[in-house]
């Protein structure tokens, strides 16, 4: 999956990467959608804002040759937004007992940095692309 939001950063950028805040959180789902049916198609699943059973809601999970990955999407309104989304899917992997989860923010910033890290939050390590 970490390979996947890689290759996804690159081609966003280079297609999508002059666009303005008027992008909402749901193009960008539908955009990462277009890009990774092709990977999974046959073989996985993938659910959009699929509810727990406390009726929290996530916003992409992928079932994928025996493996779940959690997926939370986020247009980026600052650090501290930024850490509500990373305490957000922390939440989401203990829920569904997963060490690693993925996040996936969308940054309209001119000084931006596009990319992808490794973040350790507790007991969770959050793979984390910006685009």
């Amino acid at each position: 999956m970490r390979r996947i939001l890689e290759k996804f950063v690159e081609y966003f950028d280079d297609i999508y990467g002059d666009r303005d805040e008027k992008f909402l959180e749901a193009d960008g789902r539908r955009y990462f959608m277009l890009f990774l049916k092709p990977i999974i198609n046959g073989t996985g699943n993938y659910y959009i804002e699929a509810r727990t059973r406390n009726d929290e809601q996530t916003d992409m999970i992928i079932d994928y040759l025996g493996q779940q990955y959690i997926i939370e999407m986020k247009i980026w309104h600052g650090n501290a937004y930024n850490e509500r989304g990373e305490k957000q899917l922390s939440d989401y992997l203990e829920y569904y007992h997963v060490d690693k989860g993925y996040m996936l923010s969308f940054n309209f910033n001119k000084n931006k940095k596009i990319g992808v890290k490794e973040v350790v939050l507790g007991e969770k390590l959050l793979i984390e692309a910006v685009v």
